[in-house]
């Protein structure tokens, strides 16, 4: 996830959808000001798979930099901007919307490229460059690759100021879905209980010592902690073991062509086949990974991927967002689940997402469970 470069991109994309126009003062305040802090920037830099991929696609590929002019989209630490440099670009264009950009301006003269990076203060949409560009860089991605909703930034960087035959970095991505085993439903369920047996006894103390009966909220506090413990996403760095099943992919994109109306709604409709005996189906697990590719026109002379996928030394700082299954079915070996998922902007916020998720069981036996479905918020 990078120091976003602005809102006005996804306003103008919501407005044109007809969603709420996004106020962007308040768009600032819950998104783009937590990214002025060096301690969140610090937690990027400190992603080993994620600095890796980016140092390797760079310094591995010097013929896209080399004498190229760069765009860094949401430059953050200004770090992707330097490399660039190094890598022997000839311009560096480095925008930033919040106050992290004169941290970046220092680390630019730091670094002794400060006659080739320029870093920008402003929105993408506000800004004019005085030309075009050959590269476009950009760490965009959020939780399950989408949430924050910055790549909306990055596809109007690309398409007011990319080069024909220009590339993009990371040029492709892709959505996983995947069965997995956890304990963490039960832990959720346990914590919803609690919660609710202590909204009870409020409600009796309060009956008790008051003489004012609260039941007449207890539906709507159930649905309040369902939706916080029960509905929604939980953010986790899963185990491989973990995984009881095939993933599959719900949703590639090439980032050279990708719209807006593209990305903002997700539907796919995937089987997963479970590999695992006696065990059950706690969750599914949802993952992203990025390719630097170049473009067919302009390849990489060597591809690097950035995977969030379960790893068993720890995966990167996006982890796995898990999306319980209430009820929990046991399954087998040869059993497959048949999944329909869904993946819209919140109404509320559109750097959210709502998903809609029906899962069948289909036992190995030829038995079919009925479906069910579940909502889930990926906040």
């Amino acid at each position: 996830m990078a120091s976003p470069p602005n809102g006005a991109a996804a306003a103008a994309a919501s407005a044109a959808g007809g969603a709420p126009p996004v106020d962007k003062e308040v768009d600032f305040a819950n998104y783009f000001c937590t990214y002025a802090y060096l301690y969140h920037q610090k937690e990027m830099l400190c992603d080993r798979v994620r600095m890796d991929a980016y140092h390797s696609a760079v310094f591995r590929n010097p013929h896209h930099f080399r004498g190229k002019v760069v765009l860094d989209v949401g430059t953050g630490s200004g770090i992707l901007a330097i490399w660039s440099a190094q890598a022997g670009a000839r311009k560096v264009y480095a925008v930033e919307a919040t106050n992290v950009a004169e941290h970046a301006r220092e680390l630019v003269r730091a670094n002794g490229v400060a006659d080739i990076v320029e870093v920008i203060q402003g929105t993408m949409e506000d800004i004019v460059l005085p030309e075009k560009v050959d590269v476009i860089i950009s760490e965009w991605m959020g939780y399950y690759l989408l949430r924050e909703s910055m790549f909306d930034s990055v596809i109007c960087a690309r398409d007011r100021w990319l080069n024909p035959g220009g590339v993009m970095y990371p040029s492709h991505a892709r959505m996983w879905l995947a069965p997995i085993r956890s304990g963490l439903g039960d832990k959720k369920m346990e914590d919803f209980e609690h919660a609710m047996n202590d909204w009870n006894l409020f409600v009796e103390d309060t009956q008790a010592y008051y003489g004012v009966n609260m039941n007449a909220l207890t539906k709507a506090y159930r649905a309040e902690h369902e939706k916080f413990y029960l509905k929604s996403s939980i953010w986790n760095n899963l185990h491989p073991n973990q995984l009881i099943g095939q993933p599959a992919v719900v949703k590639e994109m090439d980032c050279l062509t990708a719209t807006v109306e593209e990305i903002r709604e997700v539907r796919a409709q995937v089987t997963l086949p479970i590999n695992q005996d006696r065990t059950r189906l706690a969750a599914l697990a949802g993952w992203f990974d990025v390719h630097f590719r170049g473009s067919k026109q302009n390849p990489a002379v060597e591809e690097v991927e950035l995977n969030t996928a379960p790893d068993e030394n720890g995966g990167t700082h996006w982890g796995q967002q898990v999306f319980l299954m209430t009820p929990s079915p046991r399954v087998n070996e040869g059993d497959s689940i048949n999944v329909s998922f869904s993946m819209v902007r919140s109404k509320e916020n559109h750097r959210l997402m709502d998903m809609d998720i029906t899962y069948e069981l289909n036992e190995a036996s030829g038995r079919k469970l009925p479906a069910v479905a579940t909502k889930i918020f990926l906040e």
